[in-house]
């Protein structure tokens, strides 16, 4: 297989069977990643949602004992797709690391489907308890959510900085088109996951869950294999330095150099002219958090070029970590949010159960209540990014209409009132 570098650092590889028109990259290579996305959020979404009921009906948990088995699943998942960051930016391509996760996604569906079609393997009653699993049922039973949480989470830390490095930020229109793909890759999703709530939970509480974990396992299949027929399109990114340990390193040295006097002059500080930064550009040195400023600090009667990576770090390396630290507020500030979406998974559902859930003639199942939210996303996104992002940027100036700061600040308001509101009508 050819391979060739582009200017910008980017490892283009070249087709299986055809060959793309044009420059690599752009909006004609991610659509290939919102087809994946939408096929894969059908299975994954819609699978989430019956799992509680599916829990409780079939495997005989209780309620508590199934929304904490849903709540640690989705924790799982979200914590493991560290795993496939790390992984995709320091040893193989982000590509590679989806399609790696995405085998293990598919066989953990495979696994489920078995599972939930055999009674056999499902447990005995145990009178309430919060879980019957135990044996050689149970160990079956962890091993698929544990597989579908690492090669879902192992997808998801990989897959939306792949269709990042699309676009060349360096250019004019780079970073605009960028903040578009975030969108529609979000809107990707909400499709996805509404006709999973829909269609699938359908299927599955009126067939059969088996149905819903295997059109889950057939969906995401489909996904993965219009993924890897995109390769020839992508502009795949060969794996470097990981961030991981970029930050851990400046924490070493840091604590290291502690006893280590700061230089009155902050151009004594070390920086590398063979540095390579993560944004993009380097950083001057910031008056904030001086104490890891030592990361950069030469010991007397040393070279910089005799001293290992754990024991010297360059000025813009630090302010990287800096930068971190300065959004750990706004990245906490999300737990408000991830905790609505917990309780729309599990006791929402739990209490649909006792509503009326029929419209007109249909009468829709409990686990289709997230259908909702979806909708109201799928016809926001576009209002969003065709008319609220020109107008908001004829008085901003802002390329993307509001800050990224100001979506989130909205959306976390938003939630916490729409908590407020679910209170009260309980």
């Amino acid at each position: 297989m050819g391979e060739e570098t582009s200017k910008t650092g980017y490892k283009l590889l070249r087709g299986l069977s055809f060959k793309p028109n044009g420059l690599k990259g752009g909006f004609k290579a991610s659509g290939f990643i919102f087809g994946l996305v939408a096929l894969e959020n059908m299975g994954f979404v819609s699978n989430v949602l019956i799992l509680f009921s599916y829990f409780m009906k079939d495997l005989s948990f209780n309620i508590p004992g199934a929304a904490n088995t849903v709540t640690n699943f989705m924790g799982s998942t979200f914590l493991l797709s560290i795993i496939g960051a790390f992984i995709s930016d320091t040893y193989i391509s982000r590509f590679h690391t989806c399609l790696i996760f995405g085998v293990i996604e598919v066989v953990a569906f495979a696994i489920m489907t078995i599972q939930a079609h055999a009674t056999s393997l499902h447990p005995k009653p145990c009178g309430g308890k919060a879980s019957c699993m135990e044996g050689g049922v149970g160990f079956m039973f962890y091993t698929s959510l544990a597989l579908l949480a690492l090669g879902s989470g192992g997808v998801r830390g990989a897959l939306a900085p792949f269709g990042a490095d699309q676009f060349d930020t360096m250019k004019p229109k780079g970073l605009t088109a960028q903040g578009s793909y975030f969108n529609w890759l979000l809107l990707s999703t909400t499709l996805g996951a509404t006709v999973g709530v829909t269609g699938f939970v359908y299927v599955s509480t009126n067939h059969g869950w088996w149905w819903g974990f295997l059109l889950a396992t057939i969906t995401s299949s489909l996904g993965y294999t219009l993924f890897l027929l995109g390769k020839p399109f992508y502009r795949i990114q060969a794996p470097k330095d990981s961030p991981l340990l970029r930050v851990t390193r400046v924490f070493v040295a840091s604590v290291n150099n502690r006893n280590l006097a700061l230089p009155e002059n902050s151009e004594e500080l070390h920086e590398s002219s063979k540095n390579e930064p993560l944004m993009g550009k380097k950083l001057s040195r910031t008056a904030q958090f001086t104490w890891l400023d030592k990361a950069a600090v030469v010991p007397k009667d040393s070279k910089p070029s005799e001293l290992a990576p754990w024991e010297i770090c360059t000025v813009t390396q630090v302010e990287e970590v800096k930068i971190l630290i300065r959004m750990l507020p706004i990245i906490l500030s999300t737990v408000v949010m991830n905790t609505c979406l917990a309780q729309l998974q599990t006791f929402s559902q739990a209490q649909g159960n006792f509503m009326n859930k029929k419209l007109g003639k249909l009468d829709f199942p409990a686990g289709s209540i997230p259908v909702i939210p979806l909708v109201f996303m799928s016809i926001l996104l576009p209002v969003y990014e065709f008319f609220f992002v020109p107008f908001a940027r004829k008085f901003t100036k802002h390329p993307q209409g509001i800050t990224q700061l100001q979506r989130v600040g909205v959306g976390l308001v938003l939630s916490a009132i729409s908590m407020g509101v679910a209170g009260m009508w309980k």
